[in-house]
Parts: C-alpha cells; structure tokens; sequence
C-alpha cells in the first residue's frame, strides 16, 4: 500500500462455486491491496445448514478454504489483506480451519471473525419482544407465514470489517455481512472514514456491488457479447478506491472479458429495484453517480451521493419447506401404460400414499430401439 491515495480491491468470488483458482490469478497477476471474496447468495446459507447438520464443525465454504491454502503465504508476503464472507454459518470454525492450514506450512496470519449476524438462537425472543419479521415483498409476518426457520442471519455492515483490519487483522472471516461491505469496510479502516461520511460510504458501496458478482462486472452478465473482444479467461474485477468514494473499475492485464461504462452499467443495476440502494451503513443514490472510459478497461465512477441508512437492518431467514425428489424407471415391452400404473402404485403405496404430498407428475419419455 505505497500510495496513500489509492486502495487496490480485488474480487475473486461472486459465489460459491465460483472459479477456484480466482484468487491466485488476483494475487499473482497485479499488484492489489486487499482481496476480496463473496460467497454467499440467500441459498447457499440452507446449503451450509445442510452442511453443517452432517458436521457441527463445517457451515462455512470449504472452497475459500482451498483457495487460501494456495495464496495465503503470498498475500502475507506482499501485505495484502482478505476479507471475505466464506465464514457462512460458522465463521469460528473457518478461522479455526485456516489457522491449523497456516501453521501446517509455517504461517502465523492474524485472522478475525466477525459475528453476531446468526439470529436463531434469539429468533423466538425477539419475535416474543414485538420484531414481525415482515417479508419485505409479501407483508407477511414471520409468525403469520407458519415457516419453520432454519437459518437467519442479519446483514451486517463494514464497521467490523474496518475495526478488525485497525487491529491488525490479516484475514477477515466475515458471516452474512452485506456483500458490499467486503470493499465499504476496508476503505473506511484505510482512509479514516466516519460513520457519517455518507458520499464516500455510498461510493465505497456502489464499488462494492459492482465488483460483488465477479466477472459479471467484467463482460459475464453483458448483453451486447459482441462488444466484448474474448471469453476466454476472463478476467475477475478490481476496484481502485480513492478517499473521497471515487473509484476506478478494472481487470488485470492479458486477462479475457471488457471493463466498458456499458458492462458496469449491467452489473451496477442487477439486483437493483429503486434508485435508492440501501445498505447497513448509508442509502447509495445510484441516480447521483456518474460512470466514465478512464481508459481501456478503466471506468470512473464518481460523485455518488450517500444518505443516512434505514433504521431497520435486512435479515435472511431460510425456512423448511419439505421434499422434492424425481425418480427414473425404465420400462421396456407392452402394455408401458399399464406397467407405469404398476410402478406408480408400488412406489406411493411403500411411501404411505399419494395423499400425503403435495403434488406428484408422472411423464412418459419414449425411445424407439433401432
């Protein structure tokens, strides 16, 4: 971090699942400051509870795990910081998994964890103390709904984030933090940002979105595929922050997909419903920010404005919603009608009956033998 007046941010996940070797080519391919990781879409919190019921340790992404196996000693070396929100459900025992990794090949990171975003073991109380839960689309109170929980979890904000790199933190293992807060928290630790620095929180946020998805911001979720010159390799985002929220979005050099004011402009509104983006720390106004060609694949994002966020904070809760399972028999000869009935009525008489689900279909797919 020679210069004082730049952040390099790097992202090297838009999901869980997403290209392992991400964050390697971003260490390795151009200097950055900090990178950064997002794993976790609303789905993938009743993933890791599935994980986490075969194995009470387990309820983080083990992907970003393997990931810093490989870079963990290069970013220490370099000075780069991470920060990501792999911790899932547990992010405790992320840390603990990346610490026994880290001294199995000769490395002491500082690692922090930041909590307090799991509501389930206060869900009922806080119910019982008058919070509906209402369902930001449907107006529908938790309690009203009938759901069964199994997971819910608060979108916390950066102040953690930046509070834990002021410490010292090496890598920041975050739960469900807003995925913005990933690039909002270090720039507020490095450029000394206050609470209220609402236009250079709204930049830092409007940044952080546009690089959230990974190389959706860099040609992968573009209309206009002509314009983008190869799909090959491409190249995952960087955000070059500067103290007063203006950002500059790039890609690493000999790297596939386009960095234009029309790929950023994609991944800018994706997910977005109003012009008010809200986030823990402050409403981005998206209708305020101005996107520029600084260059080949460089686009300025300037003079976001920024205003106080809700009093409310957005919560996940994933609820039990039963089975779905499909199966396949393959019937050969005469009479398939009959014998698909036979089948039919084999499998729901050994399960308790058609009436105990919801729905059922049956589909015939036939093969002509040659």
């Amino acid at each position: 971090m020679s210069d004082p007046e730049k952040l390099i941010i790097a992202n090297c996940s838009g999901f869980f699942g997403d290209r392992l070797s991400a964050a390697r080519e971003m260490v390795q391919d151009g200097p950055i400051d900090v990178l950064t990781g997002d794993y976790l879409a609303e789905l993938t919190m009743a993933i890791l509870f599935q994980k986490r019921l075969k194995s009470p340790e387990s309820g983080y992404v083990p992907t970003f795990h393997k990931q810093m196996e490989a870079v963990m000693g290069q970013c220490l070396e370099k000075g780069i910081r991470v920060v990501a929100n792999a911790g899932g459900l547990n992010p405790a025992g992320l840390a603990r998994a990346l610490k026994i990794a880290a001294q199995t090949i000769g490395l002491s990171p500082r690692i922090a964890t930041i909590e307090g975003d799991d509501l389930m073991p206060r869900l009922k109380t806080l119910q019982q103390n008058g919070e509906p839960f209402t369902h930001m689309d449907k107006g529908v109170s938790l309690a009203d709904a009938g759901a069964v929980p199994i997971t819910a979890n608060a979108y916390l904000g950066a102040w953690g984030i930046a509070a834990a790199l002021a410490q010292g933190a090496d890598i920041v293992v975050c739960g469900r933090v807003a995925d913005a807060a990933l690039v909002a928290g270090p720039c507020a630790w490095r450029f000394g940002w206050q609470r209220t620095d609402w236009d250079r929180l709204a930049g830092a946020y409007a940044a952080g979105h546009i690089i959230e998805c990974g190389a959706q911001a860099t040609g992968g979720n573009y209309s206009f595929i002509h314009e983008v010159p190869s799909y090959r390799n491409v190249g995952f985002p960087i955000a070059e922050m500067h103290p007063d929220g203006s950002f500059v979005i790039t890609k690493h050099p000999e790297t596939g997909g386009l960095v234009s004011v029309g790929t950023v402009t994609a991944q800018l509104l994706y997910e977005i419903a109003a012009p008010t983006y809200l986030t823990p720390d402050v409403a981005v106004r998206f209708d305020t920010l101005s996107l520029t060609q600084a260059g080949p694949d460089r686009v300025r994002g300037a003079g976001t404005r920024g205003e106080p966020p809700p009093e409310t904070a957005k919560v996940c809760i994933n609820n039990l919603g039963g089975y779905k399972n499909t199966m396949t028999v393959v019937l050969t000869g005469l009479d398939i009608d009959r014998k698909a009935e036979i089948v039919a009525e084999t499998l729901f008489d050994s399960l308790g009956g058609r009436e105990r689900f919801r729905t059922h279909e049956r589909e015939f797919i036939f093969f002509k033998g040659t």
